[in-house]
């Protein structure tokens, strides 16, 4: 078998084997196949596409490719959760001890963040003593015993989506509906969940700019997880205005207590509400969605969601003191305001550019050997469709320097104000 042939089967539309498939991954994860005929393989994918079957056996070979998670020593079904990344996503931080307040073992694997924010592993790590890095036993251990805990992801999960997604990065070829879709799924199946719920975002502060192309990706990923035996569906949601106020590591975490507690934004508790609904009925714990968010809400309502949040900071060293105390979590030593310059309605709220407004307050990573400033952020006091006075603060600006100019003025370009605005819709589809 030679890779120049197989570059060649694909260029022409044929259909890969998983066999050649197989040898193919191993090969460049080895090194014995270079760089630039990865490259060209990649290329190929991108104008030829590949059909489901192929799909699914690329996927299980990166997964497979290095370490993989053994979740069977756990008792029920895991069930994980994954987003494609947005601009105050917190998702994680609320719906884990929600899930897990009902019984559900939750078992996840997280990284650390590349962009406007820290990951779900750096936002809990504002926690004074949080600890992510726990040994394999350990993180079994801790499930079993409180249906909950979160490790940090190994470079060992998965090692061929991560040399491929470089060469992606550098060839032209990220947009690739297959690649994108094998490299998300692979790191899922590689952790070890039974079932799997997608949160798809689409809108300005996502990767996926159209509504259209996040319905493509969600099925292509929905596909591919029922294809290796793996229950899997996906939710697509807006992401045109960051979810939720806040903007921030530390800032995050105070936002996701207040959710818990039943004080959170409308739209994150929505979106978490909807997330677990699917996640509680895929774990067999509910007959319907409808069920599943009388449970989700009471759990809210009896404090049993919050008290399972403080349960998971103690016992992975975090100072759950937090819960009750918020000013114990990171503090930025500034705080200015953005008024609003005119009367009006908030039209329009720029989710990328927002983002990158906290990213030059440090509160994400430009490149991954940047340091994070857990402390700093946004925090939105209105979103799209609401009435604002002129004068009136449209957003906190949290930082540790004095000049925030720059930021001020990304803030300014990023916020509409008009006489009238179109509501956004959350929840823009269901994939099964």
């Amino acid at each position: 078998m030679r890779m120049v042939d197989l570059i060649e089967k694909k260029r022409d539309g044929a259909e890969l084997s998983a066999l050649e498939i197989n040898f193919i991954v191993s090969g460049y994860t080895s090194g014995v196949i270079p760089d630039y005929q990865m490259s060209a393989l990649a290329m190929a994918i991108f104008f030829k596409d590949m059909t489901e079957r192929e799909r699914a056996d690329l996927t299980l070979a990166m997964a497979y490719s290095g370490e993989t998670v053994d979740l069977s020593g756990i008792a029920g079904v895991k069930v994980d959760k994954h987003s494609t990344g947005g601009v105050g996503d917190t998702t994680t931080l609320v719906l884990a001890p929600l899930v897990a307040s009902l019984g559900i073992p939750v078992a996840k694997m997280s990284g650390r963040g590349l962009g406007h924010t820290g990951g779900t592993v750096d936002k809990l790590e504002s926690v004074p003593g949080f600890n992510a890095e726990i040994s394999r036993e350990a993180f079994v251990d801790l499930v079993n015993r409180q249906q909950i805990a979160v490790i940090g992801q190994t470079h060992d999960v998965a090692p061929a989506d991560k040399k491929l997604y470089a060469l992606r990065d550098v060839t032209a070829t990220v947009s690739s509906i297959p690649l994108i879709a094998s490299s998300i799924m692979s790191k899922k199946i590689a952790a070890g969940a039974d079932a799997i719920v997608l949160d798809v975002k689409t809108g300005s502060g996502a990767f996926m700019k159209t509504l259209d192309g996040a319905r493509e990706l969600a099925e292509a990923m929905v596909r591919i997880g029922n294809n290796v035996g793996r229950k899997t569906m996906a939710i697509i949601s807006d992401m045109s205005q960051p979810l939720g106020f806040a903007i921030g590591n530390a800032l995050e975490v105070r936002e996701a207590i207040d959710t818990l507690r039943g004080s959170g934004p409308a739209d994150l508790e929505a979106l978490c509400i909807a997330l677990g609904c699917q996640m509680v009925v895929l774990a067999g714990k509910a007959e319907s969605l409808a069920h599943a968010e009388e449970k989700l809400r009471e759990a809210i309502r009896s404090g049993a969601a919050l008290e399972k949040f403080r349960q998971w900071l103690t016992s992975q060293g975090g100072d759950a003191a937090v819960v009750d105390n918020p000013e114990l979590l990171p503090q930025a030593r500034h705080r200015f305001e953005l008024r609003a310059p005119r009367t009006g309605v908030v039209r329009e709220i720029v989710a990328d550019k927002i983002g990158l407004a906290a990213m030059l307050l440090g509160a994400g990573r430009a490149t991954k050997d940047s340091e994070i400033d857990l402390a700093v952020g946004v925090v939105l006091h209105k979103k799209v469709g609401d009435a604002v006075r002129e004068e009136e603060t449209l957003a906190t600006i949290h930082a540790n320097r004095q000049d925030v100019e720059d930021v001020m003025r990304m803030m300014r370009e990023s916020i509409e104000i008009s006489d009238h605005a179109c509501l956004p819709e959350l929840i823009l589809g269901e994939v099964y």
